[in-house]
């Protein structure tokens, strides 16, 4: 463990939260660069890589998608107008409302997927490499806690 690790591990728990909270948010930043770096050589952006990697799992309606992936309407828009002219998805109507579009991935859209799923993979496979899987289960837990509290506090006003 680095100086560094060692010596958070020993504060007080006010400035343990915060270094808790400074680590997590700088980890997610690294994690988020490393991976856009990798997508941005296959031609894709973050964003278009995310609503991928959703889309992969499941068609949406652009609502559903914007929900997923935590951006507002007019983005989620902008986004799909762009994987659309790059022949990634398809809006089709939903029956029964002709409001609704329900976007799925083309076929060029789904081979696509797969890359980012592969990107992905490489990338957690290298970073967690070295971490034991008893930490990893533990770390897992508390990211749980973690985002239930946010969670908690956005549906309380906060």
């Amino acid at each position: 463990m680095r100086d560094m690790e060692q010596a958070d591990l020993q504060l007080a728990p006010a400035d343990l939260k915060a270094a808790f909270a400074e680590t997590l948010v700088k980890t997610a930043r690294k994690l988020r660069t490393r991976f856009n770096a990798r997508v941005v050589a296959r031609g894709l952006t973050y964003p278009r890589a995310r609503a991928l990697a959703a889309l992969s799992r499941q068609p949406m309606t652009q609502r559903e998608l914007a929900e997923d992936l935590e951006l507002e309407g007019p983005t989620v828009v902008r986004l799909l107008d762009g994987m659309e002219q790059q022949g990634l998805v398809r809006r089709t109507p939903v029956p029964g409302d002709r409001r609704l579009k329900r976007i799925e991935l083309t076929a060029h859209g789904a081979e696509t997927a797969a890359v980012v799923s592969g990107i992905s993979h490489e990338l957690r496979d290298l970073i967690l490499r070295h971490v034991p899987e008893a930490d990893m289960q533990t770390a897992l837990k508390v990211l749980h806690l973690v985002s239930d509290a946010i969670e908690r506090d956005r549906t309380h006003g906060g």
